[in-house]
């Protein structure tokens, strides 16, 4: 029996010599973004460095198992589906609300039950599927790729809060990156063509080795091995705490719903299934629960990682599988996980503009499933212009209460998805165009 090698293929196994590079494009895309979360909130917190360190650890080896989880399952939980698993930024603000008054434990306690909440949801997504169209759901995935716009052009300058941020230095890297992205994407073939993100990445790193932005420091001081460590802190039930954060959760499912129709659209072709939503929603809910056991933010699907699906087509579980293996592995080696931490904003920025740009695309390619006009063009306009406004302006929500400005004043993902699902409740259906031919029509 010939083996599947196809990286196109949900199911292919390619060789390691193409999983590899594969597999680490999607893990250069995340990683960063993976680990910042929980540095953000340990530094208000005042935790020390020390465990701050034992938390980093933590929130790899959650992100490869729940990556794992959402490519090969277990039972009913995992999509199924080349689905990379993070740290969640969206949780940051409010843990940093929450454990400013209840302290971290409480952080932990309210992620832990939203996580079960969010389970729950996954169990009965299929009798409420029918509020998430191809129009609803390419709203939200196209919020989401519009909402990441700017964090891709942030990186692309030097990163916000850099010295350099925005200087010719930065731009001239990530305008390198992005040429060779699209010069070995289009005029090759092969390994070159689908692996174009990682060679973007190596020939910016090495440019901006050359170019003195590197500091190589960082991997020489970290240790060579080190266990992660389950249960460092407690749980605490607070129900303010637990309701913000449910609020929260159900935010992720809306984003993960966008994010598997991202998956299925730009690799696929195709919708996501009953089985792959639910499967989905149900292993980022159990798998942000399991990350609370070591201490950690709560976990979703990363978006950056569905625009590489779309822009290079690899569907394979086993490539995304590979990049897993390689954050479960640095979670015990801290000087792997060093390495990648060392790879200039400004070099990774420069393949996420494109990167980015493609979930949009993919969005676009859901809502244009139908004709777009008349309650289609409408549901669009509204969703569309409070959310992505709404997201650009956040001050405008200055009046309602700071957890409301939370959930709906931040990227306007939430504020598009949900006038989406309403609208698509509330205005009736088109009435059909009746064609009425003339009589000289007709002869």
């Amino acid at each position: 029996m010939i083996k599947n090698r196809s990286p196109y293929d949900l199911d292919g196994v390619p060789h390691l010599k193409v999983a590899i590079p594969l597999g680490l494009q999607h893990i250069l895309a995340m990683f960063v973004s993976n680990i910042t979360p929980i540095i953000i909130v340990a530094g208000v917190l005042g935790i020390s460095p020390m465990e701050k360190t034992l938390l980093i650890q933590g929130s790899m080896l959650v992100a490869g198992i729940n990556t794992l989880i959402q490519a090969y399952t277990i039972g009913p939980v995992g999509a199924r589906l080349p689905i990379v698993v993070g740290t969640s930024f969206a949780f940051v603000p409010i843990a940093i609300s929450i454990g400013t008054k209840y302290g971290f434990e409480g952080v932990l306690g309210a992620a832990l039950i939203g996580g079960l909440f969010e389970a729950f949801l996954g169990l009965i997504i299929k009798k409420i599927r029918k509020y998430f169209p191809p129009l609803v759901t390419g709203v939200v995935v196209l919020s989401i790729g519009l909402s990441l716009l700017p964090v891709g052009i942030q990186n692309f300058a030097g990163g916000i809060g850099s010295k350099g941020f925005g200087s010719l230095e930065n731009l001239f890297i990530g305008f390198v990156v992005l040429v060779t992205v699209i010069f070995f994407k289009q005029f090759t073939k092969g390994t070159t063509s689908t692996g174009a993100i990682f060679i973007g990445t190596i020939v910016g790193f090495l440019v901006a080795m050359f170019m003195g932005k590197v500091n190589l420091s960082t991997i020489g001081e970290a240790s060579i091995f080190s266990l992660p460590k389950p249960f460092m802190y407690g749980f605490t039930f607070h129900l303010d705490a637990i309701m913000a954060m449910v609020l929260m959760f159900i935010v992720s499912a809306v984003e993960t719903v966008g994010d598997m129709s991202g998956v299925t659209m730009g690799g696929a072709g195709r919708e996501t299934t009953d089985r792959e939503l639910s499967g989905g929603i149900l292993a980022d809910g159990l798998g942000s629960a399991l990350a609370t056991l070591f201490s950690v933010l709560p976990t979703t699907s990363f978006s950056q990682n569905t625009g590489i699906i779309a822009m290079t087509g690899i569907m394979s579980r086993f490539v995304v599988g590979t990049g897993a293996m390689f954050l479960i592995i640095g979670a015990f080696i801290p000087k792997i996980g060093a390495l990648f931490t060392v790879v200039p904003p400004s070099v990774i920025g420069g393949s996420l503009v494109m990167v980015f740009a493609m979930i949009s695309i993919s969005g676009i390619q859901l809502i244009t499933k139908e004709p777009l006009k008349g309650r289609n063009a409408v549901i669009l306009a509204v969703s569309l212009g409070l959310g992505y406004g709404l997201g650009n302006v956040p001050d405008a929500l200055v009046a309602f209460p700071e957890s409301i400005r939370l959930i709906f004043g931040g990227s306007g993902i939430v504020v598009s998805g949900s006038i989406a699902v309403l609208l698509n409740i509330i205005l009736p259906q088109d009435e059909k165009e009746e064609v009425v031919l003339t009589k000289s029509q007709k002869a």
